[in-house]
């Protein structure tokens, strides 16, 4: 039964064969190599092209051409050599399915067979040879046939166990050979050949895990050192931190005894005083003296209250304060931008045109033209001449533009970074203290708008000294300068969506 979906180069190959004469099916069947070269080792493809190979009889008729004499053979030893590896390569690793028993018990053994005998001829052969070049020949087609040979046995280890029963068979039982055969064919069953590989392979697997081992442990006793000195760096740090905790304590509570101990006195000394002015004041004027006392303490009260109150409001309302006033700095920043555009947009508006001109105007236009050039002839200029001192004249002001943006770009740089180590300064000097700091002080310090608030405070602080300024300084500005405040509610919006706040009441 031929298989479905058989590779097409067999197909072509077992016709040809097929229709070839006999003398020319050997040389046709060195094919076959150049098929078995170029499909992958061990793939599922190759195994399909030996089946292949088998079902169309094409292991067959390679045996029928070893058993031939080599001399009538077209190649000669070359062709019969390389047939050898072409049948052990397809009997290697063959799945016969159905036609097992065949292939197992009749093909295998006569295609051992073949091998020891065409061994046997090279052997003869070669006695036989006079010169050396063609005894290296047929050494070398020995050497190809026995590694053919070695190649099946390996792939088929039955053919041994057969070949040594046989042998044992012909032995004297008892003898200290057939005890060392029937030894051998023991260890060469599928059982006891799986157990010696499953031995050596516990083997390699210990001798891999204790390399590995001895690697950890003596990597492992390399870092032991370090890692005892690491152990008792934390430890005795933090023993130091202990410590010092302990000394910050008991220091602190030494300092709470003696401001206790001060305010006590100073209450002891401030009642001896009253006690002291008591006896002194006239006691009609006991009362009004007590009156007085009183009347200063609720001063001292009120004014201590209405301080923490008041410094109490400011730290809540100065998020919303800082917000204002960014949004009045980018108010006006904006107000100033657009006017700069507006400015611009005049300065480079088209051109409105030429106004119509009379005849006589455009007369006297002409008279005047002519009367300039004849006072004022101009050198003559070569095309050549104009077109160089025209593309001079281009590289300079390329030059200049380009040299003057690198310049802007780099003076923006420098007041960016300025305004940005200003505000950082005065952040740092007016930030609260560790105690009184609240959970959204720091986003002051994590804004991402912070060089745009720099600058902003810098031109809203430079503003602020020019109001406060006398008047006498302000003569001769314009009524249009930047020092105005603008009030526009659109700027108001832009501000306080750029950074992210509130508009302002």
């Amino acid at each position: 039964m031929k298989p479905t979906g058989t590779d097409p180069r067999i197909l072509a190959l077992a016709a040809e064969v097929a229709k070839s004469p006999e003398q020319d099916v050997p040389v046709i069947l060195l094919k076959l190599k150049e098929i078995i070269n170029n499909t992958p080792l061990g793939s599922s493809e190759l195994k399909k092209i030996k089946q292949d190979i088998y079902c169309y009889d094409l292991i067959q008729y390679c045996l029928l051409v070893l058993s031939q004499d080599c001399s009538c053979i077209q190649g000669g030893w070359t062709t019969v050599s390389q047939l050898t590896q072409i049948l052990s390569h397809c009997c290697v690793g063959l799945e016969p399915g159905e036609d097992a028993e065949e292939f197992y018990n009749e093909l295998l053994p006569s295609a051992a067979e073949n091998f020891l005998v065409l061994g046997r001829r090279l052997q003869t052969c070669f006695i036989n040879a006079a010169k050396g070049e063609e005894k290296d020949a047929l050494l070398h087609f020995f050497e190809v046939v026995t590694d053919s040979l070695f190649w099946l046995l390996g792939g088929h280890v039955q053919l041994i166990q057969n070949g040594l029963r046989s042998l044992l068979n012909k032995q004297e039982p008892g003898t200290e050979f057939s005890q060392e055969l029937r030894q051998l064919i023991g260890l060469l069953s599928p059982k006891a050949y799986q157990e010696v590989k499953d031995q050596k392979q516990h083997k390699a697997a210990c001798l891999i895990q204790a390399y590995w081992k001895g690697f950890q442990t003596r990597k492992r006793l390399k870092k032991l050192p370090s890692a005892v000195i690491t152990l008792q760096r934390s430890f005795r740090s933090k023993r130091t931190k202990m410590l010092m905790k302990l000394s910050r304590q008991k220091e602190e509570e030494d300092h709470r005894l003696q401001l206790q101990i001060q305010r006590q006195r100073a209450m002891r000394l401030s009642r001896e005083i009253r006690l002291n002015m008591l006896e002194i004041v006239h006691p009609g004027q006991v009362e009004k003296h007590n009156r007085e006392i009183e009347e200063k303490s609720a001063l001292i009260i009120q004014k201590h209250w209405k301080g923490y109150r008041e410094r109490k409001n400011f730290r809540q309302q100065r998020p919303s304060l800082t917000e204002y006033k960014a949004a009045v700095i980018l108010q006006r920043a904006t107000l100033k931008f657009l006017a700069k555009c507006r400015k611009k947009k005049k300065l480079f508006a088209p051109w409105p045109g030429l106004r119509e001109l009379t005849d006589a105007s455009r007369i006297e236009l002409k008279q005047q033209v002519d009367d300039y050039i004849r006072r004022h002839p101009g050198s003559q200029i070569s095309d050549v001449t104009s077109r160089e001192l025209h593309s001079q004249a281009q590289e300079r002001l390329q030059h200049y533009f380009m040299g003057r943006a690198l310049e802007e770009r780099s003076q923006q740089h420098r007041e960016a970074l300025m305004a940005q180590i200003s505000t950082n300064i005065e952040q740092l000097m007016k930030a609260p203290s560790l105690k009184e700091a609240e959970g959204k002080d720091p986003e002051l310090f994590l804004s991402r708008s912070r060089p745009v608030a720099a600058k902003a405070k810098q031109a809203h602080l430079t503003t602020l000294k020019h109001i406060q300024a006398p008047w006498w300084k302000k003569l001769g500005e314009e009524a249009g300068d930047d020092t105005d405040i603008p009030k526009d509610e659109l700027s108001v919006e832009l501000g306080t969506l750029f950074i992210g706040g509130t508009k302002p009441s």
